[in-house]
This record gives structure tokens, C-alpha cells and sequence, in this order.
């Protein structure tokens, strides 16, 4: 039996409106209907993300290019989305294909219930067998028309999915080690398995064309999202549209004799994708803040078995200011390279974090939650507590003597502050996660043992200060 596949297909402004005319290429959007109706015959389900918006509302107004300010580009999309989504249901009525209009933006997707609704609403057309036609909310959008994040969309649209395959059209059949068009030694690359590794053997110095927003490098920012999510992604020539099934077959059909293959660059699958809520968490949130940690945290949240969760032990700093809830970038405080500071080594940063681990103590005491109001953004001190503490030295202000004496014996890491900075140290920014507390409650029990966080902010919500971090770079 054949397997059923789901297609993400995106497609760029230079592939569908002339870049001097702005009249739509026909042939190429004709080719692309024909192309989703043979996929669609074979089985598989596909979701169109169309660029095009501005380079249609250019030709609709009479414009020569693009207008210098952002409510001149937002009002060409708004005329141009219109007409766009008219040409692409006539040219899929001539085939009795249904199709549906899904306009997002990055607000859409960042708040959880809406990006879960948006992921049923696909799902749902998909099964009723519908081509969803996604694109940036262009009107209300500044990223996509300030960063080209179409390319971005696409990817995260098929990790909404779980899509096997990721095609990113352009205007050339493959990723290149450098512009084909101005040095005829540039090469095909066939197969990237690290991008990572790719970037530093590629020149994707490009600025797109003119009415787009994009170039290479955006899509290999695509193709990292897609590929961290376990999508197949796919750079190929929007020109050559008939080579899709064939690029398809290709990659998952068993090699047959000197069978030829399609010019593309496919990008494979990460072999442990990103579960959904972390894939979410790293690539649709804007951080609001960031959380500090020492080389010991950073080192057990690398692990698959941390779980994604950081102890308030292993914080170092907080930066900026953030409610419970939201997305933080998880960064780790280091020596720079080739300068000599003092600093613990670490295994003794990795010894004080497990100190307070569940998993290395199964006695960590149980911490009991009490009304909070630490998700609200208006009040972000904590609803009440038993003593407040000053923010630099963690010493009591009240006479509590006994807990005095538990924060001074407990290991508390040195702060960060400019001149260590000046004097060596970096602050790299490793994943991201959710907070658990704001960013005055996670300053407060910063460095110390989870068991502490009642006696500290007068509840407890989570032993953990943030959880569902991803890492992506590992110590």
C-alpha cells in the first residue's frame, strides 16, 4: 500500500509575480495547480504558503516598486491579498479543486489555544480535502515584510502539521556553495544532514529579489525549524514543479538501478524532533526576558532526562523583565575564549545543581501551592511572603534569624554584573523555555534549593523555575 504523505509547498514573490511587469506568472502558478492535483490524486494531502501579496497590489495600483514606508507595503498587501487568493481560486476551480485562505501572523501562533486552534482548523480542511493557501497577515504583520519570515512560516506550518515533506521553492535547483549566477565554479549540494555544519562551507549571501523579502539564508533557517520538528525539507527550482513527485519517490523509494535523480538539496529529518510544545516554545514565542544558568545546569539540561526543567539552583542572573507563563531564553554565563578568570570548574557547578535534584534526591521536600497572582503582568511581586530579601546579596531584611541562617549556608552563586563581563566573561544564549515564576521571583531564589522557594515568595507553584526547555547548543 502506498504511503500517504503531507506536503507543505512554499512558494516566494519572485516565483509568483515577474519582478519588472508584477504581472502574475501564470505558467508557473498553472504548474503549481497541476502539480498539487497530481500529489492530491496520489494520495498525499498538501498546503499551499503563498507569497505574492505586494507584488500583486503593485500591479493592481500602477506602482514601479515598493513603497518606503511600512503603511505603504501593509496597504498593498490588503489590496494585493485579495486578488491573490481570486487567482488562485480560479485557477484550482478549473479543476474542481476546493481551496481555503489561512492568514496568520506571530501573535496568532504565540498564544497556546490559538496556535492549537489554527493546527485543527489545517487539519480539518486537510481532511475534508481542501489546499489551505497560508500566508502572512501582511496588513498587521511587520516581521514577515521586515524579515522575509515567509520562509519561516512555511517551516513552522509544517511542524504544526507533523508534514513529511518541506518544499522551499526558488530561482535555482538547488542550494549552491555560492551564487550560481555570479561564480560559474559554484556547486549543487546534494544532501545536508548538519546546517550547522553547512554554513561555514556556503556563501547564502543574498538579498533576494525585489519585490521579495527573503533569500538563502532564510531558508536554511527553515529548513533548521522543519528539519528540528522531523520534516523532511526540500530547496528545488520552482521552474521544474514536475520533478516534486518525482523528488518525493526519490527520497523514500528504494534505489532502482541508475535511476536519475532530480536536482534538489534535501535537507534530513533530525532523528529526535522536537516534541510539539518544545518546538512551539523555541520557534513561535518572542522571549521576554533571559535566564542565566552556570555550565552544571546547562550541562543536565542536555540531557533528555532533565526533562527540560531548571532548578532555581542552577540560575546565576535573570535579565529583563517577564511574567510566569512566558518564553525566556535560557543563557549560559562563560569565561571568553583565550581570557583567564576565576571561575568554579564544572563538576562543582554540576555537583551544587544535582544537590537539589529530584532525581539524584528522591526526599526533595514537598512544596505546597498557595494562591498566586505570579502570572499577572500588573503585579509582578508575589502575592505575599514571609520576609523580603535585597536583591544583590540575598540577606534578609527582617529578623527571621533562622532563615538567615539557611540562605548563608547555602551555596549561592556569584552575579553577574558589567565588569565581570568586561573583565572576560560572555553570556551565550543556549535554548529556551517557559517561566514558571516572574523575573523578580526567580531572582529571588536564584542559586538556591528549590525548598527554599515557600519560605522565600509565601508559595509554591513548581520546584522548577522554568520548564519545557529546549537546548540547542550543548556545552
Amino acid at each position: 500500500m502506498k504511503k500517504i504523505y503531507t506536503v507543505v509547498i512554499k512558494l516566494g514573490t519572485s516565483s509568483i509575480v515577474d519582478e519588472k511587469t508584477h504581472q502574475p506568472l501564470l505558467s508557473i502558478l498553472s504548474s503549481v495547480v497541476e502539480t498539487v492535483l497530481k500529489l492530491r490524486n496520489d494520495g498525499h494531502k498538501v498546503v499551499l504558503v503563498s507569497s505574492g501579496a505586494i507584488g500583486v497590489g503593485l500591479k493592481r495600483m500602477g506602482m514601479k516598486g515598493k513603497p518606503k514606508t511600512l503603511a505603504g507595503h501593509q496597504a498593498l498587501a490588503a489590496i494585493g491579498q485579495g486578488r491573490l487568493i481570486a487567482l488562485w481560486d480560479d485557477l484550482f476551480g478549473h479543476v474542481g479543486q476546493p481551496i481555503a485562505q489561512i492568514l496568520l501572523t506571530r501573535g496568532d501562533i504565540s498564544e497556546r489555544t490559538r496556535y492549537l486552534n489554527a493546527v485543527n482548523t489545517l487539519t480539518e480542511l486537510l481532511n475534508m480535502g481542501v489546499v489551505p493557501i497560508v500566508n502572512e497577515n501582511d496588513t498587521v504583520s511587520v516581521r514577515e515584510i521586515k524579515f522575509g519570515d515567509n520562509d519561516t512560516l512555511s517551516a513552522i506550518t509544517s511542524s504544526m502539521l507533523h508534514a513529511d515533506f518541506l518544499f522551499l521553492l526558488t530561482d535555482v535547483d538547488a542550494l549552491y556553495t555560492s551564487n550560481p549566477r555570479k561564480n560559474p565554479l559554484a556547486k549543487p549540494i546534494d544532501v545536508v544532514s548538519s546546517i550547522s555544519a553547512i554554513r561555514s562551507q556556503v556563501n547564502t549571501a543574498s538579498l533576494g529579489s525585489k519585490l521579495g523579502t527573503g533569500g538563502m539564508e532564510t531558508k536554511l533557517i527553515a529548513a533548521e525549524i522543519a528539519t528540528g520538528a522531523g520534516t523532511t525539507t526540500v530547496i528545488t527550482n520552482s521552474k521544474n514543479l514536475v520533478n516534486l513527485r518525482d523528488i518525493i519517490e526519490y527520497n523514500t523509494s528504494d534505489p532502482v538501478g541508475d535511476r536519475p535523480r532530480p536536482p534538489h538539496t534535501v535537507f534530513t529529518p533530525s532523528p529526535a524532533p522536537l516534541r510539539d510544545l518544545k518546538s512551539w516554545t523555541f520557534h513561535t514565542l518572542t522571549p521576554a526576558g533571559t535566564v542565566i544558568i552556570d555550565a552544571g545546569a546547562h550541562l543536565v539540561l542536555s540531557r533528555r532526562h532533565s526533562g527540560g526543567r531548571l532548578l532555581p539552583a542552577g540560575v546565576v542572573d535573570v535579565r529583563g523583565g517577564f511574567a510566569s507563563g512566558q518564553a525566556v531564553r535560557i543563557a549560559v554565563k562563560r569565561p571568553k575564549h583565550g581570557t583567564a578568570v576565576e571561575t568554579t570548574s564544572v563538576h562543582e557547578d554540576l555537583r551544587i545543581y544535582t544537590d537539589d535534584s529530584p532525581i539524584t534526591q528522591p526526599n526533595t521536600p514537598t512544596l505546597l501551592p498557595a494562591v498566586s497572582m505570579s502570572s499577572s503582568i500588573a503585579s509582578l511581586e508575589p502575592l505575599s511572603r514571609t520576609m523580603s530579601f535585597n536583591d544583590n546579596d540575598m540577606t534578609p531584611t527582617n529578623s527571621s534569624t533562622a532563615l538567615a541562617d539557611l540562605v548563608k549556608q547555602e551555596k549561592i552563586l556569584a552575579p553577574i554584573d558589567a565588569e565581570h563581563e568586561e573583565e572576560g566573561w560572555e553570556i551565550v544564549e543556549v535554548g529556551r523555555g517557559l517561566a514558571n515564576y516572574n523575573w523578580v521571583e526567580i531572582k529571588k531564589v536564584k542559586g538556591l534549593q528549590s525548598s527554599y522557594i515557600t519560605q522565600l515568595l509565601g508559595y509554591a507553584d513548581s520546584e522548577y523555575v522554568v520548564e519545557n526547555i529546549t537546548i540547542r547548543i550543548p556545552p
